[in-house]
């Protein structure tokens, strides 16, 4: 239910969006309803979709009194300012085209697919919304039976075509992450918890690659010896922001700087890229990334 309430909204604030700044009448966002959903769109039911987009989005639908038209003003811009409101709207705008055109477009589309945890994501979006403490059934890899842990959300983070929840365990007493692919049962509790001041996803990712972290709390200048063919690639989808083009290292190689924390998660990136890519400094993980290549390639004897 949840997720077809979400379905429309996004839908409306699609249609606005395409209708730009002049808008759509009352009488015409109906015919597109009824034309995409088959039933019959009322004006209570408009408005309390618009309260509910205002409130969840933080995207308020409009009406100019002079022409009754209602629209969204700067759509493009309002979105470009919640990177979260993009990715989901873009994300059910997508998925929406893909199940309307399946079989028109079949064996022409493909996508990959994604671990079935996303679908708690709707119960723990809403536990976070409320600041309701979860209790989760969580079972590690290699494990036969899961734990059960009571779980503050703080946060859902994707990364690698998995998603994850951060928040505070009572269990363990600590702030932990959980692959939502692990989760086998998850339901929100009576409890309630106070979110902490100015928790920020985004910032205390800022500094890392990846979803775990090692341990360590300062970031450090890590230099990178690029071929060119490669350094096209790290042009267009670079490994971390604070990614900077130093230059020229010799002929047909390219050096970057990247200033991250360094982890685990970090090396699999370029050990990603093989032998595109070589560490420079620091020392330290050059001599762990050189650890772990001849381990591997021992496997190859």
């Amino acid at each position: 239910m949840i997720t077809e309430l979400i379905d429309k909204y996004i839908w409306l604030i699609q249609t606005f969006i395409d209708a730009g700044e002049r808008g759509l009448t009352l009488e015409q966002v109906t015919t597109r309803w009824e034309r995409r959903y088959g039933t019959e769109y009322h004006r209570r039911t408009f408005n309390n979709h618009r309260e509910a987009i205002a409130e969840i989005f933080g995207i308020e639908i409009e009406c100019n009194r002079s022409t009754n038209c209602y629209f969204i003003r700067y759509g493009e811009d309002a979105i470009d300012r919640q990177s979260s409101v993009g990715w989901l709207i873009n994300t059910f705008t997508v998925n929406n085209l893909l199940s309307l055109s399946r079989e028109r477009l079949t064996g022409r589309v493909s996508v990959e697919n994604i671990p079935s945890g996303q679908i708690h994501l709707t119960g723990i979006i809403s536990a976070m919304k409320d600041d309701r403490t979860l209790e989760i059934f969580y079972r590690k890899y290699g494990e036969e039976e899961g734990e059960m842990f009571h779980v503050d959300p703080y946060g859902i983070k994707e990364y690698q075509r998995r998603w994850y929840l951060l928040g505070y365990c009572h269990e363990r007493g600590a702030e932990r992450v959980y692959a939502l692919d692990r989760i086998t049962s998850l339901t929100a509790t009576g409890w309630t918890f106070k979110m902490p001041r100015d928790y920020d996803i985004d910032d205390l990712y800022s500094q890392t690659i990846g979803i775990y972290q090692d341990g360590k709390t300062e970031p450090e200048s890590i230099y990178l010896k690029v071929t060119e063919h490669e350094a096209n690639f790290l042009r267009d989808l670079p490994l971390h922001p604070s990614q900077f083009e130093i230059g020229p290292e010799g002929e047909g190689y390219i050096k970057f700087r990247i200033r991250v924390i360094p982890n685990e998660d970090l090396l699999m990136e370029l050990k990603r890229l093989g032998s595109e890519v070589e560490i420079l400094s620091p020392l330290s993980l050059r001599k762990r990334m050189a650890e772990e290549l001849q381990e591997a390639a021992n496997k190859y004897k």
